[in-house]
């Protein structure tokens, strides 16, 4: 765990497992208007990235105790990008989300509440394929009665990123930044051991990208990625927000 749980009350403890990332270079100008206060964007050897990230949500307790009838288990698709804030002579480096989709409307309603995040609900379900040699995940959610598909293949055995490299970015950011309107902006953190992945062999995204997050990300999501990997996942905590200025 390269950030360590700073004095805080757990929000929620749940299991992150199966991630399909599919990452995509941008102008840092595309982001910019959508950079919380108090943070900056982060970037990798110079490069700019959003991902649309899908995995699945599982065991899910509220304040790391109570389970939740019905909602322990599900899947998310997410669009996010990466930004730092620094504290004092630390930096933390943190994820901003675009868009998040779930399949249950309580559990959209109360991370609205909670964070103030850009969470909606849509039917959603999943395909996970494992045998000895090989993996493939997908994740789909309904919109304007389409299917949309994020999708991976990989093969062999997982393995821990590189130090260094774009997976090890990508997969180390410990912090969540939320952007309100003419509010401070809300830090909150979140804890787990650092994963271990599959670099895909194939990966895509098949999908109205634009009719759920504007035609700019529509036009970014329609190439191909940049990078794509499964990550294998691990529990986590996530610990409750406080405003920065």
């Amino acid at each position: 765990m390269k950030d360590s749980a700073l004095p805080g009350r757990v929000f929620l403890s749940a299991e992150w497992r199966h991630l399909v990332m599919l990452n995509y270079e941008v102008d840092p100008e595309f982001l910019a208007s959508s950079v919380p206060r108090g943070t900056e964007l982060d970037s990798f050897g110079g490069k700019t990235f959003v991902s649309l990230v899908g995995f699945q949500f599982l065991r899910t307790r509220l304040l790391g105790i109570l389970p939740i009838p019905f909602h322990s288990n599900f899947d998310e698709v997410n669009l996010r990008f990466y930004v730092r804030h620094q504290v004092e002579a630390t930096v933390r480096r943190g994820v901003v989300f675009i868009r998040e989709i779930v399949p249950r409307r309580a559990i959209a309603g109360v991370a609205r509440l909670v964070y103030g995040e850009n969470y909606i609900r849509h039917p959603m379900r999943h395909a996970i394929m494992r045998n000895e040699s090989s993996l493939r995940t997908e994740y789909q959610w309904q919109l304007d009665g389409t299917w949309c598909c994020l999708c991976a293949e990989a093969s062999g055995s997982p393995a821990h990123p590189a130090e260094g490299s774009l997976e090890q970015f990508i997969t180390e950011h410990y912090w969540g930044y939320t952007a309100r309107p003419r509010r401070e902006s809300l830090e909150y953190h979140v804890t787990h051991e650092p994963w271990r992945i599959w670099t895909a062999d194939t990966a895509c995204f098949d999908g109205h990208a634009a009719a759920l997050c504007g035609p700019g990300f529509g036009s970014v999501l329609s190439r191909k990625p940049d990078s794509a990997f499964i990550a294998e996942g691990s529990a986590v905590q996530v610990f409750m927000g406080e405003r920065i200025s």
